[in-house]
């Protein structure tokens, strides 16, 4: 499996990974499944092609830019799981987004009580209230008629 010209740095490095990985289980399976001496011959081939994968790897590193957040990395560094930090992030985002959501909704039901009762108190401002409230994206309550 060779790797990708075109597909760029970060491609060229996972598949020098993959390459690794299929080493490392070639060397398990043999190891597992000795035979005597032609599985030491094959072990030697897959130690050599295994050290050739890593210098490839060493050697694409420097190209590859990954911004990683700071906080993924200490989380990784402490033992834990980044899936882990993904859902905490996901459900944290989503309670702030609940939150931010109660808080347009109730400053959307101020604009309106105030908008209705500013009417009901002075008719004649009614047009120009109407514009504001339009202009910051609300809706013009329905009002009770007034008798006058």
């Amino acid at each position: 499996m060779a790797p990708s010209n075109s597909a760029g740095p970060v491609a060229a490095a996972e598949d020098h990974m993959k390459e690794i990985v299929q080493s490392l289980y070639n060397l398990i399976v043999q190891g597992y499944d000795h035979q005597g001496a032609p599985t030491v011959g094959a072990m030697r081939r897959d130690i050599q092609h295994l050290i050739e994968q890593l210098v490839k790897l060493s050697q694409t590193a420097p190209d590859v830019h990954i911004n990683i957040p700071p906080e993924v990395t200490q989380y990784v560094e402490s033992a834990r799981n980044p899936d882990i930090f993904t859902r905490e992030f996901v459900e944290t985002v989503q309670r702030m987004n609940q939150l931010l959501k109660g808080r347009q909704d109730a400053y959307r039901l101020l604009q309106e009580t105030l908008a209705r009762d500013f009417i009901q108190g002075v008719p004649e401002l009614k047009d120009n209230i109407t514009k504001v409230v339009e202009a910051t994206g609300g809706k013009m309550p329905l009002t009770k008629a007034v008798n006058t």
